[in-house]
């Protein structure tokens, strides 16, 4: 069984809008970054921000995460900008549908981004993941990626 991505398309894109603002909303609040009666817009405004034209945005790349070239158990997205100085791209969003996790997809996601990063010129992979998600830290850390910053807070 293969992961493969294959560009998202129009009504895919509205579901994992829907989906991901949620999701994302709740991710923010569990980090203590948001209040909870602001979080699911503020959550729809930042993906509002960062892509203006859906899809057709420049320098960004939606793929969903397929199963046999026909399930879709997940979803990928960068932001790759061409003139880059160091030819990097940043995950904005990658993650896997329940019932598909712990399968080893996710690997198996990030290995394809990786082949697909490297034909588009792609050099360096970057992202952010939640202190509090030790699942996705853990994945990142065994398939290569390093801390590079870390924001810390305390609560008073």
């Amino acid at each position: 069984m293969t992961i493969m991505l294959t560009p998202m398309q129009t009504e895919e894109f509205r579901s994992y809008l829907t989906y991901t603002a949620k999701h994302y909303a709740e991710e923010k609040l569990k980090a203590g970054t948001w209040l909870p009666e602001d979080a699911l817009l503020l959550s729809k405004q930042t993906f509002s921000d960062l892509l203006p034209r859906g899809l057709e945005t420049p320098h960004h790349h939606l793929w969903s995460l397929t199963l046999n070239e026909k399930e879709i158990v997940g979803w990928l997205w960068i932001h790759a900008e061409p003139e880059h100085p160091q030819q990097e791209a940043f995950i904005y969003d990658f993650g896997l549908y329940e019932p598909y996790r712990g399968k080893g997809y996710a690997k198996q996601a990030l290995t394809a981004l990786e082949q697909t990063a490297r034909s588009m010129g792609i050099r360096k992979l970057s992202l952010h993941v939640f202190a509090h998600n030790h699942t996705a830290r853990k994945l990142y850390e065994r398939t290569g990626f390093q801390e590079t910053d870390v924001v810390m807070s305390k609560k008073l």
